[in-house]
């Protein structure tokens, strides 16, 4: 008798440690799958995403600076919003003059880029840099030598206390 009991014991136990073997083999796949997608095709992925916005952030500022440039002018004083993404894989970013060109210079190496400004010959000088952490304006000058001066200037958010107290104004 009491060896049937025992037998029967052992079988009472099959089904749950059979349950957990299997409960044990999903777990395993699910962090196998985690790790291959949050190690390495999930940031590819932001990275390559990244990329492409910063890529469309530049042609448009580009545009956008060309944009502020009269043709012929040579009085001027200009001064216009440019709209840039906050954050470029999830990071702040810089934008740059630099030779008659608008550089995007981003801490994740994958992400930048240089756009080529095309302005008039009245155009002196391309100068100044844009953050993502405010607003950005493209200032166009008449310069002392009847040409234009661009300048790319960012407002963060620490001088909108500034701004807003001595002009009254709320941003």
């Amino acid at each position: 008798m009491g060896k049937s009991r025992r037998g029967a014991d052992e079988r009472a136990v099959a089904p749950v440690v059979g349950k957990a073997l299997e409960a044990s083999i999903v777990v395993l796949y699910i962090a196998l799958l985690s790790s291959a997608l949050y190690g390495s095709i999930v940031p590819e992925y932001r990275t390559a995403a990244g990329a492409e916005v910063g890529e469309r952030a530049l042609a448009e500022s580009a545009q956008r600076v060309q944009q502020a440039v009269p043709e012929d002018a040579r009085a001027v004083a200009v001064r216009q919003q440019v709209s840039l993404p906050d954050t470029l894989r999830g990071r702040g970013y810089d934008v740059r003059a630099e030779n008659r060109s608008l550089v995007l210079d981003h801490p994740e190496e994958g992400v930048g880029g240089r756009v080529r400004l095309a302005l008039p010959e009245t155009v002196e000088t391309v100068s100044g840099n844009w953050s993502s952490y405010g607003p950005g304006f493209v200032v166009v000058r008449s310069t002392p030598d009847d040409g234009l001066a661009v300048r790319l200037e960012s407002e963060r958010p620490d001088d909108w206390v500034t701004n807003a107290s001595t002009t009254g104004g709320d941003r």
